[in-house]
Parts: C-alpha cells; sequence; structure tokens
C-alpha cells in the first residue's frame, strides 16, 4: 500500500504529538452552565438542574444556571433583547454545558429548544459552543424514556459540542422530588452523580485545547487559498 497522498497538502496537515497535545495551565474552576427546559412553579428539569448544580459545586466546578423565563422566541425580538444577552454572555462565559429538557409530546420542549436557537454556530470570529463538552438530562412524566436525549444529542453535535457519553433520564419525575425540591435517594439519583462527575472529567481533560482540537484541515486550506488569492489580486 502507498503511502503518498497526492491530495494532500502536507504543509497544511497537522499530525498530532504528545507536545501539542500536552496539558495547558489552566488553574480556575470548571465553568459550567446549565440550561433546563420549562417555566412551571414546580418544574422537575428545574429541580433537576437545581441538583446537578449542587453536584458540580462539590466536584470543584462554579456552577450557573440560565432561568429561561423572559426569553422571547427566537426572532420576535432583536438581539440586544436582555434575556437573549444574558444567555449569549453565559454561553460565551462556559466551558461545558447541562443541557436538561422535559419530555413532551415525545420531544423536547419548546422552550428548551428556543434557548439554543437564540444561541448561533458562530458570533464573528468566535463560535460560542464549539469545543465545549456536554451533559444531557431529561424528565418525564410517565415511564423512562429518552426521546428528548437523542434529540438534545444530534443538537449538540449541530452546535459542535463534545457530548459525553453518560446521561440522566429520570421517569416519574414527580416522585423523585421531595416537598423541599430535592432529589430523593434513589438509582436515578445515583446515575445523575455519575453524569456531571463524568462531565467534570471530561471538561477537565479538554478545556484549554478546544481550538487546538477542533482546528480542521478543510478549513485551514480553505484560509490558505483565500490569502493567496488576496496576495496576488494585491500584486497585480
Amino acid at each position: 500500500m502507498t503511502s503518498e497522498l497526492p491530495n494532500i497538502d502536507p504543509e497544511l496537515l497537522d499530525i498530532p504529538t504528545a507536545d501539542t497535545l500536552a496539558q495547558p495551565n489552566v488553574t480556575h474552576k470548571p465553568r459550567i452552565l446549565l440550561l433546563y427546559g420549562s417555566n412551571r412553579a414546580r418544574s422537575y428539569s428545574r429541580l433537576l438542574t437545581e441538583e446537578a448544580a449542587r453536584l458540580l459545586e462539590q466536584l470543584g466546578a462554579e456552577a450557573r444556571i440560565f432561568n429561561p423565563s423572559g426569553l422571547p422566541l427566537p426572532d420576535d425580538a432583536p438581539e440586544d433583547h436582555p434575556k437573549v444577552q444574558e444567555l449569549r454572555e453565559r454561553v460565551l462565559w462556559s466551558e461545558g454545558m447541562v443541557w436538561c429538557s422535559p419530555e413532551r409530546h415525545g420531544a423536547m420542549t419548546g422552550v428548551f429548544k428556543s434557548q439554543i436557537d437564540w444561541v448561533p454556530l458562530s458570533m464573528g470570529a468566535v463560535r460560542p459552543t464549539q469545543g465545549k463538552t456536554l451533559a444531557l438530562m431529561q424528565v418525564s412524566g410517565g415511564s423512562q424514556s429518552f426521546n428528548a436525549l437523542n434529540q438534545m444529542r444530534v443538537l449538540g453535535r449541530w452546535m459542535r459540542m463534545f457530548t459525553i457519553p453518560n446521561q440522566s433520564s429520570v421517569a416519574k419525575a414527580f416522585l423523585e422530588f421531595d416537598d423541599a425540591g430535592r432529589m430523593k435517594p434513589s438509582a436515578y439519583y445515583d446515575r445523575v452523580v455519575d453524569v456531571m462527575e463524568e462531565l467534570v472529567k471530561f471538561t477537565l481533560l479538554l478545556r484549554g485545547q478546544t481550538d487546538y482540537l477542533v482546528d480542521r484541515y478543510s478549513e485551514r486550506k480553505e484560509s490558505a487559498e483565500q490569502l493567496s488569492k488576496r496576495v496576488n489580486q494585491a500584486s497585480i
């Protein structure tokens, strides 16, 4: 088998080494943004999200929860709307995210999807979600289901995020929280602990490296071609 690759520019090919993948010196706590998908007064996705935030703080992360109440529908308000700006600022601040949605009519809720739709794939030269870690959770009113999780996993890939393998689905969520809104001990709770542990581990491993990890040959090639055209035009 020949080792020649005639269609690849070897000068633009990035061959990873131990040095290029060395862990950078990043000392601040992992920054995790948590989103949930219901505005109900007793929202089980919010209660589960709050439980996850407590676990993240215990694991040494800095956790911030975005309250979707008051966020307008996508394209129904200008981008400088205060809630839109708050959401985007928190996304830019974060190094990882937790998404938690109820399952409604076999899918994630509109409240949750609206939050993601307000976060563009790019903001000028910045890609606000690319390369960040992501953990997924859902709550159900009936038997256990994974429809919302599966949808959010596709959405996470579309947003160019590193979605961790583990995930949490809490069935009959109305039975899993006490009157104070705290999650009761159960196998469901243990799974939430598993997911948050895994998220923090992946975030620590990947942070500071994401720009390098998502740097693409095709994009470097395109940039080189555009630069060459500008140089040629300038010399005419």
